[in-house]
């Protein structure tokens, strides 16, 4: 699964004293809850603030999520891979007996602030790829104009195909 993550430039919420108004923000500038949508009767809002963030050490199984959020499996799952996807959330499978059984859920570390950190090096490192990627066509860029500039003697240069239609 890919990492995703919606980058909103705004300003800290540190002034707001209500952790539900906080968390409700939060999950809007990532890009996890919809603009406008009410906490108590989103599910994606109560699978994070009652499950995860309520009991963070602990792993969440598919029915018990479903039971205490009553909802269907196919919305269930739509927002526990949003949560994968942001990389806040991880698996944990049970062993018994040496044998893999069901797969339960939890908030990456157990802690929401060690769970950030992960994301932010997912981030850090996105950025840095981005950077290569702007850097190497720039060279080219720059690379090209060089080539359209200094034209051979005697000859003239017609622009590349994308340019001689625009």
């Amino acid at each position: 699964m890919t990492f995703e993550l919606q980058l909103r430039y705004s300003t800290p919420l540190t002034p707001i004293r209500d952790p539900d108004q906080v968390l409700k923000e939060f999950l809007v500038h990532l890009g996890y809850l919809p603009e406008g949508e009410s906490p108590e009767r989103s599910v994606a809002y109560r699978l994070v603030r009652q499950c995860l963030l309520r009991n963070p050490e602990r792993s969440w199984y598919a029915e018990e999520l479903l039971s205490v959020l009553d909802t269907s499996k196919p919305t269930l799952y739509r927002h526990l891979n949003k949560l994968k996807t942001l990389d806040l959330l991880e698996e944990v499978s049970e062993t018994k007996d040496k044998v893999r059984g069901r797969k339960g859920y939890r908030l990456r570390y157990g802690n929401l602030s060690r769970a950030w950190d992960f994301v932010e090096a997912n981030a850090t490192n996105a950025l840095k790829r981005y950077r290569e990627t702007v850097d190497h066509l720039q060279s080219l860029l720059e690379e090209e104009r060089r080539t359209v500039r200094a034209p051979k003697e005697g000859s003239v240069r017609a622009p590349p195909a994308s340019v001689a239609g625009s």
